[in-house]
C-alpha cells in the first residue's frame, strides 16, 4: 500500500543543546514524502522524506538565519534534507526501529528513528469546501539522534570555563500523518 505524507500535517522538529544549560528546540513544516506500508505486514515498511532546510523556525529570526548559513545547514547550496529507510526491524507490536540513510549538507550518513505507529483512521477530506472523502489516514511518530559534526556542522564556540554554545547531539523527530493514496 502506497501513502504519502501530507505536508501541512508532517513536521519534522529538532532539539540541541545550548549554552551547556538548556535546549534549543526548532521544526520545519511541510515535510514531504512517501510510504510503502501495509499495517498487516509492517517489517515491509519503506519511507522517504524530504525537508525544505529554508523552512527552519526556531522562533528566534537572527537564530534561524544562523542555522541556515553556511556556518550550519547551509541552505544556499544544501536546499533540503532527506531520509531513505533500508530496513524496518520491529521492537513490539506498534513500534518499530527503522534503519535508513539521512542526507545534510550532501553528506549522507546512517540514522535509526525509533517509530511509533499511532494507528489508521477514516477521515473526511475537503476540498474547496466539499467533502470528498473519507480517506484513509495513518500516524507515525519517529524519533533519532545523531551528531551534527558527521555532517560538517561543527560552528561553535567556546565559553568560560570549557563550555561550548552548541552540543554535539542532535535529538529528531517525525511527526507524520500519511493518506492513503487512492
Amino acid at each position: 500500500m502506497r501513502w504519502t505524507f501530507e505536508p501541512g500535517h508532517t513536521a519534522a522538529a529538532f532539539s540541541v543543546r545550548h549554552m551547556m544549560v538548556t535546549h534549543v528546540r526548532g521544526h520545519f513544516k511541510n515535510v514531504k514524502g512517501s510510504l510503502e506500508f501495509d499495517p498487516a505486514n509492517p517489517d515491509r515498511a519503506r519511507f522517504q522524506a524530504v525537508i525544505d532546510a529554508s523552512t527552519l523556525w526556531s522562533g528566534e529570526p537572527a537564530r534561524d538565519a544562523h542555522l541556515k548559513s553556511a556556518d550550519f545547514l547551509d541552505v544556499e547550496h544544501h536546499p533540503t534534507i532527506t531520509f531513505e529507510s533500508d530496513r524496518v526491524e520491529l521492537i513490539g507490536p506498534k513500534d518499530a526501529k527503522v534503519h535508513g540513510r539521512i542526507t545534510i549538507r550532501g553528506v549522507t550518513r546512517p540514522l535509526t528513528f525509533h517509530v511509533d505507529f499511532l494507528g489508521t483512521w477514516q477521515t473526511p477530506w475537503w476540498e474547496d469546501g466539499v467533502d470528498k472523502g473519507p480517506k484513509t489516514r495513518a500516524g507515525f511518530v519517529a524519533t533519532g539522534r545523531l551528531n551534527r559534526h558527521d555532517f560538517g556542522v561543527s560552528w561553535n564556540s567556546t565559553l568560560d570555563h570549557g563550555g561550548i554554545v552548541v552540543g554535539d547531539d542532535v535529538e529528531i523527530t517525525l511527526d507524520a500523518e500519511a493518506i492513503l493514496d487512492q
